[in-house]
């Protein structure tokens, strides 16, 4: 062990390291670095494993640094332990530095992007579940929490997930420094208050004095030792420790110290001590192994089938094939057709209960330990984790999202159960795809793509059986499109996706009756969209109608009139979508009363036509 001095010098090494970090960029968290200094020390020294020239080991602890805005710690402890230099450190925050202003996987050390307050321990927990579930290594997941952050409700998601599953492989660091970013926190220096709603939990909980490097040694090795659950060690400290000018003191959150050098110097002047992280003994490098050929489900053309169902199928055959494969359930498997791979494949489902932050964060953590997962819930539901989808994104996360039914067809269960803005929010994610299949083995097949695809996918799927368009033999690929109807006399071109594709159909067969020729494109691929075929349809008919159930805003209509922003030539438009509120009905006259229905397509088609009519008839 090393000697309590030491690890006190290494402490105040960290926290002058963090305040020349800081003073260096001219912005940033030393105060909050400061606080937590002697807990990493401690750990880091006495009780992380971990190999930093082989970050992929598969024995690796993994450490996450919830409270994000803490990077000045974070690059101070890889700085003492040899993997960065004092150059590096002082490049924090500069263009072009991987030393961001909170951490990211752009270091190979990070497995998450943090610093959206409330993630870590949710993503800490998906890791801690693959390793005591799925890898069955003895790796811990030490998650460093601000007392800020714990007024979140995605945190006491994770604490009653990770009580509940038993992760004795979790440990959460609480630092309870009192104060946040205008003022103190909730329950200040009130640590029995953290203790007694920790503990509700069926949590193990340490209190300790936050800067006693003994006690903090002895709280990790009991956290260490304890084999039936997780344990939060709530620390007692004091933002700014070590300068009189800030400690304790309101003002200081989230500024350089306004002296560096007098406050390095109380802290007794800069240091160059090395820190010898213990190397894991067990686990090592290796590659999951790899799939066999995945055996889909087909469908006969003519047939009706729900794309849920396709899905539900088709992931339980990926699953067969690839033994990387996850699922993680928002207790509605059955709506969605998750419980397909839960019967197929108990040992790799999740359930997470009505938790979706929890769901997402888990579908984060198991992709850090290589496992493919794929989260399913109702797409509207999918909202209430829209932070952690935007993170996952910064995490450079590859995690499948599955959203069931979509838009008003879903039918009398009305809007509060309806997605209308899923394919708004999942485009506006960086790097995401998003798909939108209109018949069962589309479905399946995107299903099975998703696995093979970095970043976010999405899978929108619907409630009610439609007709089989596709054969089982047919392609799909992400970015692509179908074209359904088309001949030389097409004068308007109809796009669609999911539902609005079979109306458009039956539009298109009716005006075909009258010698109207209207092109159907069935979009499936909402993001990327298939440009190419959109532009070469617009080129030959002039004019392109777009029909979706979603709000108008950001969708599929959205997505096509996006393909012609840089053109010269832009064709003749027309969006349908749902305007108006929903309420209870059927599908039918939802999809009727909404106005994307196949009259409602028709309508638009001969409307398209007349207005280009109607100018010239009164010029003349």
């Amino acid at each position: 062990m090393t000697d309590r001095q030491q690890l006190k010098e290494l402490g105040q090494q960290l926290r002058v390291d963090a305040v020349r970090a800081a003073d260096a960029a001219g912005s940033g968290h030393p105060t909050s670095s400061m606080s937590a200094a002697d807990l990493m020390a401690v750990l880091a020294s006495e009780h992380l494993q971990y190999d930093f020239d082989s970050p992929e080991h598969s024995g690796n602890d993994h450490l996450i640094f919830s409270k994000g805005h803490a990077s000045p710690l974070l690059y101070s402890l890889y700085k003492a332990c040899g993997v960065i230099s004092d150059d590096e450190l002082l490049r924090y925050r500069r263009l072009g530095s991987p030393l961001e202003g909170h951490p990211t996987p752009r270091l190979p050390w990070v497995d998450v992007a943090t610093g959206s307050l409330g993630q870590g321990l949710p993503v800490g927990a998906g890791v801690a579940l693959a390793g005591a579930e799925l890898d069955r290594l003895p790796y811990r997941v030490w998650v460093l929490c601000g007392d800020s952050e714990l007024a979140e409700g995605s945190v006491w998601e994770a604490m009653e997930y990770a009580g509940q599953s038993g992760l004795a492989n979790l440990t959460a660091i609480l630092d309870v420094n009192r104060l946040g970013q205008r003022g103190p926190t909730r329950h200040g220096w009130d640590l029995d208050a953290y203790r007694r709603r920790v503990e509700a939990f069926g949590w193990h909980t340490i209190e300790v004095d936050g800067h006693d490097v003994a006690e903090i040694d002895s709280a990790y090795r009991r956290a260490r030792e304890t084999a039936d659950g997780p344990t939060a060690i709530i620390a007692r400290t004091v933002k700014g420790a070590g300068v009189g000018e800030v400690a304790d003191q309101e003002g200081a959150h989230g500024k350089p110290l306004a002296d560096a050098g007098r406050a390095v110097a109380e802290l007794g002047g800069r240091r160059d001590l090395r820190i010898e992280v213990a190397r894991p003994e067990s686990g090592g490098v290796y590659q999951r192994p790899g799939g066999s050929r995945v055996d889909l489900p087909t469908f006969a053309v003519g047939d009706k089938a729900a794309t849920r169902d396709a899905f539900g199928r088709a992931v339980s055959a990926v699953g067969a094939a690839r033994p990387d494969t996850v699922v993680l359930d928002g207790e509605v498997a059955d709506s969605t057709r998750a419980k397909f791979f839960a019967e197929q494949h108990p040992d790799r489902f999740f359930e997470f209960y009505i938790a979706e932050q929890q769901m997402i964060a888990a579908a984060v953590g198991l992709q850090v330990r290589g496992w493919t997962p794929y989260a399913a819930t109702f797409a509207a539901f999918l909202t209430r984790a829209y932070d952690f989808i935007r993170m996952a994104a910064v995490s450079r996360a590859d995690i499948n999202l599955v959203g069931s039914h979509a838009g008003v067809a879903i039918g009398e269960d009305g809007p509060s159960q309806m997605g209308l803005e899923d394919m708004a929010a999942l485009r506006a994610v960086h790097n995401s795809v998003v798909l939108h299949p209109a018949d069962a083995n589309c479905a399946a097949r995107l299903t099975a793509g998703m696995a093979e695809h970095d970043g976010v996918s999405y899978l929108r799927t619907m409630r009610g059986a439609t007709p089989v368009l596709y054969g089982p033999d047919e392609g799909f690929e992400i970015g692509g499109s179908k074209v359904l109807r088309s001949s030389t006399d097409d004068r308007v071109t109809v796009v669609g996706a999911g539902v609005t594709v079979h109306e458009a159909l039956a539009a298109a067969d009716r005006l075909a009756e009258e010698g109207i020729g209207v092109r159907v494109v069935d979009a499936y691929s909402v993001k990327p969209v298939d440009a190419p075929t959109l532009r070469a349809a617009a080129a030959e008919t002039g004019r392109v109608i777009t029909v979706e159930d979603h709000w108008p805003e950001g969708g599929l209509g959205d997505a096509v009139l996006d393909v012609f922003a840089d053109t010269r030539s832009m064709p003749r438009t027309m969006k349908l979508a749902v305007t108006g509120m929903p309420a209870s009905a059927t599908p039918a006259e939802q999809l009727r009363e909404a106005g994307i229905d196949s009259g409602a397509v028709e309508a638009a088609v001969r409307g398209i036509l007349r207005q280009e009519r109607e100018p010239a008839a009164a010029g003349g």
